[in-house]
């Protein structure tokens, strides 16, 4: 009976303060008594075959009983309908032990507790857009899916949004169009907040405000300890520092306090042709002659993406254009819409949500993915080159079935990199000094996604030789940089050494201040370390 008052105590913390403390041992103590019942025949498990779960088999156990209804099992209608959620198949292939969907920070906070316990590895997904296996999915593992923390509160100043890091960015536009306001943010509606903002977070309103990570007053983390705070540049400098650029190495991040703005309609959409030399040289001029001329009007921004069309077997290519007001073709555009021979159109007057949809409709799920990533100075040149490797690359290669390669270049501009350093600045290691630059990605800048496992070699053969090729050129023309995008990045990729060493050896002294156990980095070991 001892045992199971200690249980119910455990589950009457559901009703606790957030910011009510667990810690290791209450929790280790909770897990012992946990075993003792099923030892003595109290309580039964899943896994009736055995009296003595250890490792995950009972960390998901211990969570199902002291949090009902949040934890689901495979075969499950729950579990499937999660794993569904996933836009790369690499990442819905994973079958973790059991999936863990709390319902408040405070149930995070035992999950990270639990797994230290059990010592069962375990990942974190917000959105699920990561494109490789174990990026916020894992195989045999617990996965904590952070789904129900959908929290959408706008200050009473209509100054900040305080955003649980489950939603998706299209729950976050929705309710902030209605009130004529906007956060940075993603571009494609079904990409979470959390992915997205711990890893940079280029949005629609960059030129103006730079990237998401450099938007957040305060993040609300779960510390390795279990303990849950608010992390501003006031509370944690380091700390914050290091959230803004550093992926999931320092914590679980449960809300975003993100700076909030006026914001109506806007005029955007995509103007798009049949390749050709004359048409893409012209287009990636205006890339070049956009990076130097942002800062005029920052309102003006572009994504340019070349793509191989199967089913008319040939190459296409999209401006996609985004005017921060509803005003129609303006000058700073104006580049992009000035070649003649446009196959397809849809410029126009809309809002965030429905851009962001639009985007999503041309970003299907359910596909292999591949995305790898470069930058580079601006260049008149660069960008032609670059282009010709990814074709040499994909052409040899273009039956694989169902593929769909695109190499997509947008503008790094001075008046974005200025941002950067708010608040004692991001851990990206870029600074105006840098220059304007533009980011290369394979996958949404080199986008590939394919069907069968059968071709997984050619494809990721081209993508790396791609990187390589474009590497060593960008670099011999004097326009090389090191700067990997973590939100593009391929697995392969090394991401935090190209922030630059003095970055990296602050990342890695706050991850050893706050995480000295090394939680992060050993129990969840999917995704990028910095270790």
């Amino acid at each position: 009976m001892r045992h199971l008052l200690h249980l119910l105590g455990l589950l009457g913390l559901e009703v606790a303060a957030q910011n009510e403390a667990l810690t290791i041992d209450f929790v280790s103590s909770q897990i012992d008594d946990f075993l003792q019942l099923i030892q003595n025949g109290s309580l039964a498990t899943r896994d009736t075959s055995s009296r003595q779960p250890s490792g995950c088999a009972l960390a998901c156990s211990f969570l199902n009983f002291a949090r009902r209804g949040q934890v689901s099992f495979p075969e499950s209608t729950v579990y499937e309908y999660q794993e569904s959620r996933y836009w790369s198949i690499f990442q819905a292939a994973d079958t973790p032990t059991c999936r863990f969907a709390p319902i408040n920070p405070l149930g995070v906070s035992l999950a990270v507790l639990t797994v230290q316990v059990t010592q069962c590895e375990f990942a974190v997904k917000s959105g699920g857009h990561g494109m490789f296996s174990g990026a916020s999915n894992i195989d045999g593992g617990l996965t904590i899916d952070l789904l129900k923390l959908n929290q959408v509160t706008v200050s009473a100043d209509q100054t900040q949004t305080s955003i649980g890091s489950g939603n998706r960015w299209v729950d976050v536009y929705s309710a902030l169009d209605l009130k004529g306001l906007s956060v940075i943010g993603g571009r494609v509606a079904d990409i979470g907040v959390g992915g997205l903002t711990l890893g940079g977070g280029m949005s629609f309103f960059s030129g103006r405000y730079g990237w998401a990570c450099d938007n957040v007053n305060t993040y609300e983390v779960v510390f390795a300890d279990g303990s849950i705070r608010e992390v501003s540049y006031s509370t944690y400098p380091d700390l914050y520092f290091a959230l803004r650029g550093g992926g999931n190495n320092f914590g679980i991040v449960t809300r975003f306090d993100l700076l909030t703005f006026p914001q109506g309609d806007l005029w955007a959409g995509s103007q798009t042709y049949l390749y050709s030399n004359e048409t893409a040289t012209a287009l990636n001029d205006a890339v070049y002659w956009l990076n130097v001329n942002a800062p005029s009007d920052p309102f003006g921004q572009v994504i340019l993406a070349y793509a191989y069309v199967q089913s008319f077997g040939a190459w296409a290519m999209s401006a996609d254009l985004q005017y921060g007001k509803p005003v129609a073709y303006p000058p700073i555009l104006s580049n992009f819409t000035k070649p003649p021979g446009a196959i397809a159109t849809d410029l126009g007057i809309t809002n965030l949500t429905a851009l962001t949809i639009s985007f999503n409709d041309t970003n299907p799920g359910g596909f292999r993915e591949t995305y790898w990533t470069l930058t580079v100075k601006n260049s008149p040149t660069i960008l032609n080159d670059l282009l010709n490797i990814f074709m040499d690359e994909i052409n040899p290669i273009n039956t694989v079935a169902n593929m769909t390669p695109a190499i997509v270049f947008q503008p790094l501009t001075n008046n974005i990199i200025s941002h950067f350093s708010r608040n004692g600045g991001n851990a990206l290691g870029i600074t105006t000094a840098d220059g304007p630059l533009i980011s290369c990605a394979v996958v949404v800048n080199i986008a590939i996604s394919w069907s069968s496992a059968n071709d997984d070699a050619k494809v990721f053969g081209a993508a790396s030789s791609f990187i390589s090729r474009s590497n060593t050129t960008a670099y011999s023309q004097g326009v090389g940089f090191p700067f990997i995008y973590q939100n593009y990045a391929a697995l392969q990729q090394p991401v935090f050494e190209n922030y630059g060493q003095k970055n990296l050896e602050k990342l890695r002294a706050v991850s050893e201040k706050y995480d000295p156990f090394s939680v992060w980095q050993k129990l969840q070991p999917g995704y990028f370390k910095i270790f």
